[in-house]
């Protein structure tokens, strides 16, 4: 069966085909994004379900839940079995905790000093991951309290982290800082865990995990009780042996496969749901005749005579300007292709050949339309980026109706 039929079938086995939002639901509204709960609780069983037994799930919500809205996913995936959240900074962390988020939070960016007192008093959990970063907390904690900190380590994506070579230092200044600082974690993040039919890529997380299990040893040889996460999707689903005692989920939580070799591999015995659609409305149409340019820089020209239709949304609403002239979006369920330059609040669109066209028609960006959908993964095909940058940079003031 093929890929895309597959996945198909399994949205009608679970059940879990999208609504449509209301008229009333989006009254006034130009564009606006539709979150499927049912989606979000279908992928929360399907990850949780492929953990090792005793192995908790973090849910990463951080950058506004990946587009998905930050207080509304969060609620969404605590009720659905999520056992901890994973946020940026200390400013979505206090959101949550303002909403009435009451789980385990961690901080997986990095924390400014001032701010660790607040994050204590919310009993919010931050990462520490250099030297200067266990002085700050050691200082801090002779002062006054102090939130519980998570040690990053960095295994090879050389980002954050300590390095190996910090290892008998870092173990010796938890054991001076017990009594006074928590420590309540270990973790890393994978550089390349997303194919597992790489050979290059497998051998290096398989050295990753190899060194998060040294960094592991020595903790315990220590005395000192934490626990160990690695994580983010392709870790979870493609290396069952990187569970441990947490792990972390983010983009799977969405409905977007990490890679195409993980959607391959899986589909055909599991599915993620696409959580987001992203709509807008014909807001004008007109016909122009055979040569007319259309947009700033009159970079296309219509080779027939054409009828356009404007659509309300730009690179401000999040919608790359990389698709000038090769975006599509569903009108009355046929492709309607993108003419001239992507602006900063409108789009052009050819709906010449797209039959009953009419002004406050639906004009789906991401979703489906009819038999035909658009997902992110395409969008950031064609623009030349990730699925993860399409769904992050859609503008936080768009409204997200949860249904």
């Amino acid at each position: 069966m093929p890929r895309f039929a597959g996945r198909f079938l399994w949205y009608i086995l679970l059940n879990i085909m999208p609504r449509r939002v209301s008229i009333k639901d989006r009254a006034g509204l130009r564009t606006w994004i539709e979150i499927d709960r049912k989606a979000i609780q279908s992928n929360c069983r399907v990850l949780k379900n492929h953990l090792s037994k005793g192995t908790k799930l973090l849910a990463v919500v951080k950058s506004n839940a990946y587009g998905h809205d930050l207080v509304e996913f969060s609620r969404e995936v605590v009720r659905h079995g999520a056992d901890m959240l994973g946020v940026d900074s200390g400013v979505e962390s206090i959101a949550l905790r303002t909403a009435g988020i009451r789980v385990p939070i961690l901080v997986l960016g990095y924390t400014l000093p001032e701010m660790f007192a607040s994050l204590a008093k919310a009993n919010v959990a931050v990462t520490i991951s250099s030297i200067e970063g266990l002085t700050q907390i050691m200082g801090a904690a002779r002062s006054g309290n102090v939130p519980a900190i998570h040690l990053k380590v960095d295994t090879g994506m050389h980002r954050q982290g300590f390095l190996e070579t910090d290892r008998d230092r870092v173990v010796r200044v938890v054991q001076r800082m017990k009594g006074s600082v928590t420590v309540s974690g270990l973790y890393t993040h994978f550089a390349a865990a997303k194919d597992r039919g790489n050979l290059v890529s497998t051998r290096y997380t398989t050295r990753q995990l190899e060194e998060l299990n040294r960094w592991r040893e020595a903790f315990v040889q220590a005395g000192v009780n934490v626990n160990v996460h690695a994580g983010a999707t392709g870790g979870l689903l493609l290396f069952p042996e990187a569970h441990f005692d947490v792990a972390r989920a983010g983009i799977g939580l969405y409905g977007v496969w990490p890679s195409s070799w993980a959607e391959e591999k899986l589909s055909s015995t599991m599915m993620l749901a696409p959580v987001l659609a992203w709509k807008s409305l014909v807001a004008e149409i007109k016909k122009i005749p055979k040569g007319s340019a259309v947009g700033y820089d009159l970079t296309e020209k219509v080779s027939r005579d054409t009828t356009i239709a404007v659509i309300p949304v730009g690179y401000w609403h999040g919608y790359p300007r990389a698709l000038s002239s090769k975006g599509e979006v569903l009108i009355r369920g046929k492709r309607a292709r993108v003419l001239g330059r992507v602006c900063m609040d409108m789009i052009v669109v050819d709906v010449t050949d797209i039959s009953g066209v009419r002004v406050r028609n639906e004009a789906v960006l991401i979703g489906r339309s009819g038999k035909d959908n658009i997902s992110a993964e395409e969008l950031a095909e064609r623009s030349g980026t990730s699925a993860y940058e399409i769904l992050t940079r859609l503008n936080p003031l768009m409204r997200r109706i949860y249904q």
